[in-house]
């Protein structure tokens, strides 16, 4: 193998690891209610909306009041039609700080995770 040929492969490599992690994770593009907002009355919902696909056994939302209990109603679904979309029902919020930590994990099994605060007044 000359050296031409040994950097021309390690250059085909390395453009084919590159791609596998551009697209390898699954992170927010929107989220409603949002990191940091305040909104006037209790939501009915927590949606998270990602950049890529998601695996509905493996992904999921979880959302707290101050004192950690859990404040939703049934677990988080996939949208179907849409697998980059996910959300969760909730039971009525009283005004508070509420936690939504979120599990993604993308059709190529890479996970991701991560969390936000809201507040309901």
């Amino acid at each position: 193998m000359t050296i031409q040929t040994t950097l021309r492969a390690a250059a085909a490599a390395l453009l084919l690891a590159s791609a596998q992690l551009a697209h390898a994770h699954a992170y927010p593009t929107h989220q409603a209610p949002s990191a940091g907002e305040t909104v006037t009355g209790s939501p009915k919902t927590v949606a998270i909306d990602f950049d890529d696909g998601l695996e509905p056994a493996f992904s999921s939302i979880a959302v707290t009041d101050a004192q950690g209990h859990a404040v939703t109603s049934g677990k988080a679904e996939v949208d179907a039609s849409n697998r980059k979309h996910m959300s969760v029902a909730l039971n009525p919020l009283t005004p508070g700080i509420y936690t939504v930590a979120w599990v993604a994990v993308a059709l190529d099994g890479h996970r991701t995770q991560g969390h936000y605060a809201f507040t309901v007044k």
